[in-house]
Order: structure tokens, then C-alpha cells, then sequence
């Protein structure tokens, strides 16, 4: 079955940069638009309004069974718990494999309608499209799919599959001082074979521990964000996910927005605060004001 078309808003101008999105659980592409679109910054405005030069990529996941609530619902993978993540976390993987090789390809072909330059391109999410956003970040990385930089990751009110699993590779390497470009690539590698996402035939295979390099994809600077009352994903968890991506990515690039009062009992990113940050984020890269 395929994933559905996606809804894409077109830049009011020259296009010059794109945003790919992804909604959470229970929602799709077209509705997560909406949402995102009727929120306003500062100035009384809405992101497309603000980055009139933007193209905005709002993929939709497939309907898959949901263990937990035995039925089918309309996500990128099957998350048994979010109060214990290890829980049944292998529900997890074939829906991550098909979802991070959808928006892999998604990412590619945005990144060749921009002529091949990566750092005009953004992907992101919300809650489970934060999650998948982020692992088809290191999968790019693991696959070498994607050899440059990206313009910005964002994710707000989500978390890191098989973040407990990662803590712990990363301890272990880091007790056996092994540098941090080492444990940058065995990550990747980590991300790759966790889900049994082949690397493409054209390219090396990924994660040597030998390599002197940090891939430079994870130098790609990331905003994550949280509400201190999200009723549906603890903030615990996002924070989790900001200790791991601390470990394998730029420090310099790493922004944390925190934040209470959101809408949808927390599970929402807060206006206007959170959206100038969004806004200061993507503007700063595209000089949009």
C-alpha cells in the first residue's frame, strides 16, 4: 500500500527554501496544515506569511494496526506506550522502516528541487512525526543518503524511539573513551540496522568507527521544543530525546525551547512565543524577515 499524496502549500514567491512536516498520531498532512497555518506569531502572522519564498511539505502516514487500541489509526509507526517507551518497542520497527524510507525519499527529492543544495531544506515534526523526522535524520546519516548539512531540524512535543537503547550504546563507547566522531557514526549505524534499513548500493556503507569525520549532517542545527504540561508526551521524554541528539550532534546548533499553557492540554506548540522561535529559527537561515 502506498503512503498517501502529500498536501503541499506552494511559496508565494520565488521558492528558495522547503519545510517537510510531519504531523502526529491520529492526524494527517492536511490537517496538521490547517492547524499549524492558524496559529500566528508576534506580528499577527502566520509562518507561510512570514517566509513567503517557503514551500511547505506536509506528508501523510499510513493507516497501520494499533496493538494497544486494537484498531487501525493513521500513523508513522506503532507506539505501544509512551509512559514505559522500552515497552513493546519492537511494535515500533517495521513502521519506522517504512516511514523513515518514505520521508527519506521525500527529503531527497526536495533537496534536487533546490538544485541539490541540502541546507535549504528542513525537516521536521510534531509528537510521532518529531520521532520519525529525527530518525530519518540519523538514517540519512547511517545510509549516507544525505552527505550534507541540512538547513534545521525541528520537533516539538515528541521523542526519540529507542532513546534508552542509544543512552546506553553511548555510555558504554564513552566509558571505553572512544571519541565522539566514533560514537557519532556507530549511532548512525545503530539508527540502520535497528530497523533493517538497507544502505543505498551506490553508496559506502556507514558507521566505520575509523572514521575521522563527523558525518556532516549531524552539524545540522536542531530546534526542539515542549510544554512542561503535555498531557500525551511527557516533557521528560522530549528532553531525552535533547540528551541524545547533545551527544551525537553540534552543541553549537542545539536550541531548547521550553514553555506551559499550549493548547490541546500541552500537546501543542504555544503561541505566539513558541512560533517566534520557530520563525527567528527558519528566518535565520533565510534572511526572510
Amino acid at each position: 500500500m502506498d503512503f498517501p499524496p502529500l498536501h503541499i502549500h506552494p511559496p508565494q514567491t520565488t521558492h528558495t527554501h522547503t519545510a517537510i512536516l510531519l504531523h502526529g498520531r491520529g492526524s494527517n498532512g492536511p490537517e496538521f496544515a490547517e492547524e499549524l497555518f492558524s496559529s500566528l506569531i508576534s506580528k499577527n502572522k502566520n509562518l507561510p506569511d512570514c517566509l513567503p519564498s517557503w514551500r511547505w511539505v506536509f506528508p501523510t502516514a499510513r493507516d497501520r494496526w494499533a496493538v494497544a487500541f486494537e484498531e487501525d489509526i493513521c500513523a508513522w509507526f506503532d507506539a505501544y506506550s509512551l509512559t514505559n517507551i522500552q515497552e513493546r518497542q519492537e511494535l515500533q520497527v517495521e513502521g519506522l522502516r517504512e516511514s523513515v524510507a518514505h520521508i527519506l525519499g521525500i527529503l531527497e527529492a526536495e533537496i534536487a528541487l533546490m538544485s541539490g543544495d541540502a541546507s535549504r531544506v528542513y525537516p521536521g515534526g510534531i509528537s510521532q512525526g518529531m520521532a520519525t523526522a529525527l530518525w530519518t535524520v540519523f538514517c540519512a546519516s547511517g545510509t549516507r543518503r544525505i552527505q550534507r548539512r541540512l538547513g534545521g531540524i525541528l520537533g516539538f512535543c515528541g521523542w526519540l524511539p529507542f532513546a534508552d537503547d542509544l543512552e546506553g550504546l553511548i555510555r558504554a563507547h564513552q566509558a571505553q573513551s572512544e571519541s565522539r566522531i566514533q560514537i557519532q557514526h556507530l549511532v548512525s549505524r545503530f539508527f540502520v540496522q535497528t530497523i533493517g534499513l538497507k544502505p543505498n548500493p551506490e553508496e559506502e556503507a556507514s558507521g566505520d568507527p575509523t572514521a575521522s569525520s563527523v558525518p556532516p549532517i549531524l552539524t545540522t542545527p536542531v530546534l526542539l521544543g515542549h510544554d512542561t504540561d503535555d498531557a500525551f508526551v511527557s516533557v521528560e521524554l522530549g528532553q531525552q530525546a535533547l540528551r541524545v541528539l547533545k551527544e551525537v550532534m553540534d552543541l553549537g546548533h542545539i536550541e531548547w525551547v521550553g514553555y506551559s499553557g499550549a493548547d490541546n492540554e500541552g500537546h501543542w506548540i504555544k503561541e505566539p512565543e513558541a512560533f517566534d522561535r520557530i520563525l527567528a529559527f527558519l528566518a535565520g537561515s533565510s534572511s526572510e524577515e
